[in-house]
């Protein structure tokens, strides 16, 4: 009987004990490295989502082809990591950096960083995760909205706006004269023809239009003076912002904010 008894607790012992193999192959926070990191992506990665990318538009650096809400689920689980982060960023691959916007600690982000990524920006997705998932969160975001809006680089531009619709949606302390601020921006940068730029631009005055009715009123003022321009891209900035923050959906909702 003793001997069927230490059987079973040697096998209930080796259940509790999950292997080292599968706890890499989940990603287990700082057990994780970039070998482990990388070995994951390949995994994961297929065919069919590196063919999808065309779809959207992104042309990506050596993808592994994962998909975004699983590079999402990865990031949860491995949590933040400065050092990881720069190491993944450093591949070049599309992926790992994506992952990389996902996992560095905002806190360790220095604009010597935000300005080398920013350099290195190759396609939309690239550009809004870094934004919306790291930028935004760093004592420096604002500060970097007026010199990469001043930037030539079709990516590094779009980057200002999409910070700026990043800010907009996600920081709740800041005052309105910051976005004041940034409504000059959106003139500025509403001249700017390029597709991805003009879209960013475009979404960064809507978000500021729906933050407060005073804001509200001042993006209106925006996208009218937008929309009477003779060049083509500003007009269309104004016109398809005026369409959301005219909308009766976007008035209800400030309509209750002041209640």
């Amino acid at each position: 009987m003793a001997k069927k008894s230490k059987t079973r607790t040697k096998r209930k012992s080796a259940r509790q004990t999950p292997p080292r193999k599968r706890e890499l192959a989940t990603g287990a926070g700082a057990a994780v490295n970039l070998e482990d990191t990388l070995q994951w992506l390949e995994r994961r990665g297929t065919k069919k989502q590196i063919q999808d990318l065309d779809r959207y538009g992104i042309t990506a650096t050596k993808p592994f082809g994962v998909k975004v809400g699983d590079l999402k689920k990865y990031a949860k689980e491995v949590g933040p990591n400065h050092p990881l982060a720069g190491k993944l960023w450093a591949t070049g691959r599309y992926e790992a950096r994506m992952l990389a916007s996902m996992i560095d600690d905002p806190a360790q982000v220095t604009v010597a960083q935000m300005n080398a990524w920013a350099k290195d920006f190759d396609n939309w997705a690239i550009v809004d995760t870094a934004c919306f998932h790291l930028f935004d969160r760093t004592k420096h975001a604002w500060k970097r909205l007026a010199p990469w809006a001043k930037a030539k680089p079709e990516f590094t531009r779009r980057a200002a706006f999409a910070l700026l619709w990043s800010l907009s949606s996600h920081d709740k302390e800041a005052d309105d004269k910051a976005f004041i601020d940034g409504l000059s921006l959106i003139e500025v940068g509403a001249e700017d023809d390029r597709s991805l730029v003009k879209k960013a631009v475009n979404m960064a005055l809507r978000a500021i239009g729906k933050r407060n009715p005073a804001l509200h009123a001042a993006a209106i003022k925006t996208a009218e003076r937008l929309a009477r321009s003779d060049d083509p891209a500003p007009r269309w900035v104004g016109s398809h912002a005026l369409r959301e923050l005219k909308s009766p959906a976007v008035r209800k909702r400030l309509a209750a904010t002041r209640r």
